[in-house]
């Protein structure tokens, strides 16, 4: 690994996790996050980057290496072949994973949410549902997957790719601690919850990493972001609440969920699949 690449890349990572953040406040305002003044200007926040981080990507690769050509939306993982894999496949393995979860939603009955008409017209009137499930998951892979990853795999290995860009977007989610500070939480609780946030965040950086690395396509880490925020995270709980063969059900699915995911994850990700091809 060049020294002075990496150096490059880290610094260019950086930079882009700083800008990301600190386009969320560059707004005055005494509201907080939730606020629909707020999520708005940073919906813009976020628009804003899709053409202020390319830019930075093209910058810096051009430093590393002048005379190289880049083709900056192939390398964005922004192409049409490959494009319905991309978007179904990482949502099939994603769902196996969370098995667990799934099953609770059929206990529930809360499933039937999906097929009503009633409940995605609330959905889409809802700006933070917006938020979470269609401008989160688009901003955050852009800037983190589509325009990191790029300039990481200058310098490193797919596989030592995949453990560091997690840590820029893992360390990106530390501002919501000062928000919960101002808010009112003690500082250490709210330092504790960030820290937790952090493990999180950084593991799924790595499952979203690799699956933009394995399709070349940005879509499918997006799919994926969106169908963890839609599920949340798993509720272990809920298997102790259960009696019976309700929770012998709910405990051998988050255990075969697991089990499969670990499976598919190498096939389903087959980079001849994306018309991924080197």
């Amino acid at each position: 690994m060049d020294e002075s690449c990496s150096k490059t890349a880290n610094l260019s990572c950086f930079i882009l996790s700083s800008v990301y953040v600190g386009s969320l406040y560059v707004w005055k305002s005494t509201e907080d996050r939730n606020h629909p003044k707020t999520v708005i200007r940073r919906f813009i926040s976020a628009f804003c980057m899709l053409f202020v981080a390319p830019a930075i990507v093209y910058i810096t690769l051009k430093f590393m290496n002048p005379e190289e050509s880049i083709d900056l939306l192939s390398l964005l993982g922004l192409r049409y072949s490959g494009l319905l894999s991309a978007i179904s496949l990482p949502v099939l393995l994603t769902s196996v994973l969370f098995l667990g979860p799934i099953t609770i939603t059929f206990f529930d009955g809360s499933w039937k949410d999906l097929f009503r008409a009633e409940c995605w017209k609330t959905n889409l009137q809802d700006i933070l549902w917006i938020r979470n499930q269609i401008v989160a998951p688009i901003s955050e892979e852009f800037t983190f997957r589509a325009c990191m990853l790029p300039q990481l795999l200058k310098c490193y290995l797919s596989s030592q790719a995949v453990l560091v860009s997690p840590l820029f977007f893992g360390v990106g989610h530390f501002h919501h601690m000062i928000e919960r500070w101002r808010q009112g939480m003690p500082l250490l609780q709210s330092l504790l919850v960030s820290c937790f946030q952090f493990a999180y965040t950084t593991l799924f950086g790595m499952y979203a990493a690799f699956l933009f690395i394995r399709t070349n396509h940005i879509v499918a880490p997006c799919v994926a972001h969106a169908f963890c925020n839609v599920m949340g995270f798993p509720d272990f709980g809920e298997i102790g609440r259960q009696t019976g063969w309700k929770r012998i059900i709910l405990a051998s699915a988050f255990v075969a969920g697991l089990v499969g995911w670990y499976h598919l994850l190498w096939p389903l990700t087959e980079p001849t699949l994306y018309h991924n091809n080197p």
